[in-house]
This record gives C-alpha cells, structure tokens and sequence, in this order.
C-alpha cells in the first residue's frame, strides 16, 4: 500500500532530524522529488562534511526555545541597515530603511520564497492587517532571493502586503539572523511542517532549490521587526532561533499598534 503524504513527510521529517544531529550537510541539490512532490532523500544522495556550513557559532541549537525580542538595535546595525538595499516586485532597488523612514511598519523576513513555514508566517500576519491598517501600520515581508521567486510568491499565496527581494541577503546579514544546519532541521520545525500540510499549506519546492536559495544553503533563519517612523527607530526585534520559530501574534501587535 502507498504511503499517504503525511506519512511520508513524517518519516522524512524524522530523517532530517536524524542526519542533522549526526552529521553536518554540506549540500542539498541533489534532492528528488516523489509523485507528491515531497522530497525524497537517500545516504548516496547527501554528501556528509566535518565542516558546518553557514553556521552561527554564538547562537546554541534550540529545539522549542522562543526568538530573540530586543527594543534596542545597536550602532553597529544601525549603520549596516544604511548600506542595505532592497528590491521591489518591478525591480526598483530601495534602501530597506526607506520602507519605515517616514511610517511604522511590521517588516517580516522569510527563509526563502518557496519556504512552507513563510508562507503560513505571511497569513498569520496578514490575518491582523486590519488591525494594522486602523493603526496606519504598513505590513511588508522581505526574503532572501530573486525578483522572480518574490513574483512567484506573491501570485501563489495573495499576500496582502508589500512583498521585497532581498538577494544579497544584506539585510538577513546586517540583522545578524541566525543561519544553519541545526536552526533548521529540528524536532519542533518537522512537526510544525507536518502540522502546516494537514492544514493544506505546501512547500514550492521547485522554487526552494532554484539557484538564488540553493547557492547559499537554504539554512537562512527570518525574524520579524517592527519600525518607524525614522529610519533608526525599531522598537520590536524577533529573531528566529530556527526554523518556524514565529512570535506571538500579540506580542507583534502590542509593538506595533497599541
């Protein structure tokens, strides 16, 4: 008897896991997909590294922990905002501190555009947008890839916000979120996903491992702020610990529109 896609992606889940404790991943290209499009991975098909690639070494695994929350941004990431730039969908490059100079915004950061985990982040927040709307909050999300992955996003999930390419991942960088093996392949995020495919949600895969996200590993961890107006005023900082790791939704709208 065929194995239901839930199965699959449990017993896939608990494979990641395995293989993430046990070893670092150097690389994830070669990965196949099934008839469900459900990624299928094999021992011949991974190749195995004493190096970990892209990882932070000042921030421990966290298998349930919450994200980071800080009201203060440091000098030192104040000035590295200033040198980021971002992407709208028509491609016009805008300084990312731009989007929040002049209003209050809740600014999301996804892992990447095809991410299942993101695409349940978006409607979870966009779910509020009429609160923010009242409270003349603007509602963005920003993710580390391609104008076309941004666009791809968009059309798939309706994102009632401004969505933003980010494809030098400058801005991930400058707000130092966390990037890893081990922030991303944990006990909690496979059940989230798990969970999140019951629900109906699915991972683009064949957006995940175009060349913008598989270049720099896909490990890339989000965050969620909330700024403005002024360029160096952010109030509200979450930074994931790993992947799924979304703050409560109160604790975002007590920042942003209270």
């Amino acid at each position: 008897m065929a194995s239901s896609p839930s199965t699959t992606l449990l017993s896939n889940s608990l494979h990641f896991n395995q293989i993430a404790n046990q070893c670092k991943l150097h690389a994830y290209s070669t990965l196949s997909l099934n008839q469900n499009n459900i990624p299928i991975y094999s021992n011949n098909q991974l190749k195995l590294s004493t190096t970990l690639h892209h990882v932070s070494t000042t921030i421990p695994f966290a298998s349930g922990s919450a994200g980071v929350e800080s009201p203060v941004m440091s000098e030192d990431t104040s000035s590295s905002l200033d040198l980021v730039k971002v992407f709208d969908l028509e491609g016009n490059g805008i300084p990312i501190s731009d989007l929040w100079k002049d209003r209050k915004a809740v600014v999301a950061f996804a892992r990447h555009f095809g991410c299942v985990l993101c695409r349940k982040r978006a409607n979870y927040l966009a779910s509020k947008k009429d609160i923010m709307d009242a409270s003349g909050v603007a509602l963005v999300l920003i993710g580390p890839g391609s104008i076309d992955q941004a666009k791809s996003f968009a059309e798939q999930t309706k994102f009632k916000g401004e969505i933003y390419a980010d494809p030098a991942q400058s801005s991930y960088e400058a707000l130092r979120f966390v990037s890893g093996v081990l922030t991303t392949f944990t006990p909690k995020a496979g059940l989230k996903i798990i969970e999140l495919y019951m629900e109906g949600y699915r991972q683009d895969w064949k957006l995940s491992f175009q060349k913008d996200t598989v270049s720099k590993g896909g490990w890339q961890q989000g965050g969620i702020i909330v700024a403005g107006p002024g360029k160096g005023n952010i109030s509200y900082i979450h930074k994931d610990k790993e992947a799924g790791d979304d703050p409560e939704i109160e604790d975002i709208l007590k920042a942003c529109c209270s």
